[in-house]
């Protein structure tokens, strides 16, 4: 490929960070694809997915609370996604209906809970509306008049255009998702609101850390300062904030279904964001003792929290527990008087039982040198404990038992498109799946000894994702980096908890928020 390059596209893939073999590795995957995830079963209740009684979750969230008053708790919430997605469909009816067309109407007649008629038999009832009523008021337009003669569109014009509140070209972040009787609470003003419940450290800190766009960063700063005041005397805590941005060097090529290399007018090369797996990056430089996972959209109405902070303590408390218990390990494997073989047995014992790794064929008729290497091997990794919730259509990564390429067989969040849709066996499997992940993890990323570990090193580079698209009408394909909860983590420790379905509170569409798990009364 370095042939194919002109000087312009070297200094290009300097100024982003990106070495001339990373790009030679991605034009490598457009032409050989990535192989398929080889599924040994599913990880199910009664195999892979631990249900803890009541006495073990409520020690688990005594155990996280005395760590979290001594040590530094991060809650991390990836949070650059744009609410154009959110305001999809809306967009393309407004583009398209026009309410003095009698077959406009027609657009309409779906009346499901997602449809567009529904979303406008149910307006009233966004936290959003009082804030589009007073933006249509500005413009000189009446909501009345519009709803009265069905011109929709028109009220479209001041709710997701740059002509009223523009929502479409705004962060999802700061989208206003739920109604108080004192305020309303965009998405990024909830998850301050979690934090003080279950990410409160030593000192009475809550420390979070935002992964945002470039062009939306001010914006979220700006109402993190408008309700920092009243959030730290409401709660009696100090907040610490940190943003950051995804790393240039984590974009990737854009090539042509021919697998060249995609250029702009001006005859350079175009690159396209890496996928939510980029963010490794952003993971990797966060200093904590523990860190909480949880994306920018999955928030509940104050009514439905209870449980949502319980079990991220509970969470956070199993890893407390299981990480006190391999450090002891650790220590014990690397002191100048080695293990008993008894006492290396029962940690082997603990790796497969409580860890969920089944080691290769034939493990036990290892020497006591070779056991302790192994444990060593599989014992100092990163942790995460995966929430997950039973399986009721929702899209997200599911629970499988995978081979490893030691032959050991572990627990990993695989998703669909990750496995080989014409291996009937494969796709049996597949569809035995009961849980995914909500993308609700809690984990842990330093060794032992205090140091922390370089997340790169435990990234299966081989499950990143082709996916075909189209830009200015033409097919194009994109790249995506190893997903950041399955392969970027695919070599850590993982142990999977089920939690209730009601923690996971997901707003992909707009219609999601009229769910009565975001709206202040019952359905």
């Amino acid at each position: 490929m370095e042939n194919l390059l002109t000087d312009k596209d070297l200094e290009s893939l300097k100024t982003r960070g990106i070495s001339i073999k990373e790009a030679q590795n991605q034009i490598n995957y457009f032409k050989t694809g990535f192989p398929n995830i080889k599924l040994v079963e599913s990880a199910t209740i009664k195999k892979g997915i631990i249900q803890i009684s009541q006495k073990r979750m409520n020690d688990n969230v005594e155990l996280y609370e005395d760590f979290a008053e001594e040590k530094k708790v991060v809650k991390f919430v990836p949070a650059s996604g744009a609410a154009s997605r959110m305001f999809k469909d809306l967009l393309e009816f407004r583009n398209t209906y026009r309410a003095t067309s009698e077959d406009q109407l027609e657009l309409l007649k779906d009346q499901g809970p997602d449809s567009i008629y529904y979303f406008f038999e149910h307006i009233e009832e966004f936290a959003f509306f009082d804030k589009l009523y007073k933006a249509m008021y500005k413009r000189g337009v009446s909501y009345e008049e519009c709803r009265k003669e069905q011109r929709y569109e028109k009220i479209l014009n001041s709710l997701i255009t740059d002509k009223g509140l523009s929502y479409g070209n705004m962060p999802k972040a700061l989208i206003p998702f739920h109604k108080y009787s004192k305020e309303v609470r965009s998405a990024f003003a909830e998850h301050l609101n979690e934090a003080t419940r279950y990410a409160r450290s030593a000192g009475n800190i809550c420390h979070l850390h935002f992964t945002v766009s470039s062009q939306h960063i001010k914006l979220i700063q700006q109402q993190f300062e408008l309700l920092r005041n009243s959030y730290e005397d409401r709660f009696q805590v100090r907040f610490d904030i940190e943003y950051s941005l995804q790393d240039p060097a984590t974009d990737t090529i854009t090539v042509d279904p021919d697998n060249n290399p995609l250029r702009d007018e001006s005859g350079e090369i175009i690159f396209r964001p890496g996928g939510h797996g980029a963010l490794l990056q952003n993971l990797n430089s966060i200093d904590a003792d523990l860190i909480i996972m949880k994306n920018i959209d999955n928030v509940c109405h104050d009514r439905f929290k209870d449980d949502t902070h319980y079990y991220k303590m509970v969470l956070g408390g199993m890893l407390v527990y299981l990480q006190d218990q391999i450090f002891s390990f650790l220590k014990g494997l690397d002191s100048h008087t080695p293990p008993s073989v008894r006492v290396i047995d029962s940690m082997l014992a603990f790796v497969e039982r409580k860890l969920h790794i089944i080691p290769p064929p034939g493990a036990n008729h290892w020497n006591k040198e070779r056991k302790m290497e192994y444990l060593k091997e599989k014992l100092n990794r990163p942790i995460r404990i995966c929430g997950m919730v039973e399986n009721e259509g929702e899209p997200g990564g599911g629970p499988f038992w995978v081979e490893s390429d030691d032959t050991s067989i572990s627990l990993q969040i695989v998703e669909a498109s990750q496995i080989d849709q014409t291996d009937l066996e494969q796709v049996e499997i597949l569809n035995k799946s009961t849980h995914f992940n909500p993308v609700d993890i809690v984990c842990s990323l330093k060794d032992y000894k205090g140091e922390k570990f370089q997340l790169s090193d435990f990234v299966n580079p081989n499950t990143g994702f082709i996916s075909s698209k189209f830009m200015d009408g033409k097919e194009i394909k994109a790249l995506e980096r190893p997903g950041l909860w399955n392969g970027g983590m695919a070599d850590w420790i993982s142990v999977f908890v089920e939690v209730p379905l009601i923690t996971f509170n997901p707003v992909k569409g707009v219609n999601d928020l009229l769910r009565e798990q975001h709206q202040g009364h019952s359905a």
